[in-house]
């Protein structure tokens, strides 16, 4: 058949445009839905209605996907205040609302390289915020607050997670579990736990983050010069 005889092939679609800003945004889409595990450079591919081909002329390696990722969600974190404690009490809680909005952030925050752009922004202005402190003082001050957001985040989402794997609430968990822990305690062998247990207050944990961070920086500005 000649070229003249054959049917036409129907159009084909420009290329969909690219940026390793729509990749990355992409990709803490699918990461917000699924968590980590839906994220890959396949699935991101696939997500933006590409071949995974083009992709690696923007993102070499998963790993470097994280990383933006990462830093992209540093984008909300700005903290902000008059004075060191404002701010840093700011940067707290952006972190964990952050955390809060993208669960995988919990699974990566704190352990990978801190030298995006937004990560560094973030940096700059909790520094800028303790200038005239004492480096000797700065430095161990930001790395505990980093530390004990890190930590109460993975606890809070790794609590979330749990109790949505376990299908209970609060009140059916203690239904499940509390006639166990009365018959422990009743052995006598528990009596601090026990009296925790009755007397304790009994915060949520917005209550708990706040109280264990006002401990925290009450102890920073034992070491600042008022």
């Amino acid at each position: 058949m000649l070229v003249w005889e054959r049917p036409e092939p129907p159009d084909r679609p420009v290329p969909a445009p690219l940026s390793r800003d729509r990749i990355v945004r992409a990709a803490i889409e699918l990461a917000d839905v699924d968590g980590l595990d839906a994220v890959s450079l396949r699935k991101v591919a696939a997500a933006l209605d590409v071949g995974p081909m083009r992709l690696y002329g923007y993102i070499a390696t998963k790993e470097d996907l994280l990383d933006l990722m990462v830093d992209a969600v540093h984008a909300e974190i700005r903290p902000t205040g008059a004075g060191w404690r404002e701010v840093l009490r700011s940067l707290a809680e952006a972190t964990r609302q952050a955390a809060h909005q993208h669960e995988w952030l919990a699974d990566l925050i704190g352990g990978r390289p801190q030298l995006g752009p937004n990560t560094l922004a973030t940096s700059e202005a909790v520094l800028a915020a303790m200038d005239g402190v004492d480096l000797a003082t700065v430095v161990p001050a930001v790395a505990a607050v980093n530390a004990y957001v890190v930590g109460a985040v993975r606890r809070e989402i790794t609590e979330r997670r749990a109790e949505r794997a376990s299908g209970m609430d609060k009140e059916q968990w203690q239904a499940t579990f509390g006639p166990y822990l009365r018959r422990t305690f009743a052995t006598g062998r528990f009596p601090a736990l026990s009296t925790l247990v009755h007397d304790g207050p009994h915060l949520d944990a917005d209550q708990t983050f706040h109280a264990g961070l006002d401990f925290l920086l009450d102890g920073i500005a034992a070491h600042v010069p008022r």
